[in-house]
């Protein structure tokens, strides 16, 4: 999974919409990571802390840029 996300936001970024994008589904694949993290961190393997590290980062991204063109579109048209 890790940077998958990014694409999600790189589309939305790109079409200037993030209409099509599930922020719930961003949202549990945030907690899902950040759980993982917890978990390599406990254990102290880097590898773990690593990967899960990008990936909270990548869905953080992708949660950020999917709102901001939510956002955006309601300061538009509104």
């Amino acid at each position: 999974m890790g940077a998958s996300p990014l694409l999600q936001a790189l589309r939305a970024h790109q079409r200037r919409s993030s209409a099509d994008v599930s922020m719930p589904f961003l949202g549990l694949l945030w907690v899902g990571n950040g759980a993982w993290l917890a978990y390599a961190i406990a254990l102290s393997n880097i590898a773990m802390i690593v990967a899960n590290t990008v990936g909270v980062i990548a869905v953080t991204t992708a949660i950020a840029v999917s709102h901001h063109w939510r956002e955006g579109k309601q300061h538009r048209d509104g």
